[in-house]
């Protein structure tokens, strides 16, 4: 029953894909040429935020790595606006995603490890730190963030812990990227080193900071 009911979502996802690339296929290898992204961007005027949005979505649902895209977000609109219009993707589209793998996998997962202890202890450190679970992984910028958002999906953490959670356990990140794309910018426009020094600075603090969470973690 619960392999039937699989394949008939599974089939309507299939549909939903190929839709999507028929649509936007000629498009998805932009995300992978920044300049080449920039100068579609320009061409959208009053649309480009909401294109932005659009894009960041879309990307996480297929499980496509948008780090490049933040990091364009930071040339074209800014630190500030960059790193806000990327975490509300960022964001939007990890639910987008959560909520992809809990229809379509999650009864499957139950159904496969009901009798597994690993799936009560999922349950109980869910119920219990559920927060603290989300913001663990989401603040390791090392973290596979397209995996982690269909992971999450097969858990039992409600959905607005799980939102809450990325888009405060990825601000950081997501400032780090978006600083690193102005800061370029004005590298290559000859306004400075200082600022790229900074951005790459700060990104690598975040890469250390799990594993100094962890040493101190273990000093008795």
């Amino acid at each position: 029953m619960v392999l039937s009911i699989l394949r008939k979502k599974s089939f309507w996802l299939l549909v939903g894909c190929g839709i999507v690339l028929a649509l936007g296929g000629r498009y998805i290898t932009i995300l992978f040429n920044p300049p080449a992204l920039l100068d579609w961007l320009d061409t959208l005027g009053p649309w480009q935020v909401p294109v932005f949005l659009g894009i960041h979505i879309i990307t996480n649902v297929l499980g496509i790595p948008a780090s490049l895209l933040v990091v364009v977000g930071g040339i074209r609109f800014g630190l500030w606006w960059g790193s806000l219009w990327s975490l509300l993707g960022a964001t939007a589209g990890a639910i987008a995603a959560f909520w992809l793998a809990r229809y379509l996998l999650q009864d499957w997962f139950r159904h496969r490890f009901q009798r597994h202890s690993l799936l009560s202890q999922i349950d109980r450190l869910m119920d219990t730190h559920a927060i603290n679970c989300v913001l663990a992984v989401r603040f390791s910028p090392l973290s596979p963030f397209n995996l982690v958002n269909f992971l999450f999906g097969l858990t039992s953490v409600p959905v607005t812990t799980y939102a809450l959670g990325t888009f405060i356990g990825i601000t950081p990140g997501t400032i780090a990227y978006t600083w690193l794309g102005m800061a370029g910018l004005d590298a290559i426009a000859g306004r400075g080193l200082w600022q790229l020094g900074l951005a790459l600075g700060f990104l690598t603090l975040l890469s250390l900071l799990p594993l100094w969470l962890q040493r101190q973690h273990r000093i008795p």
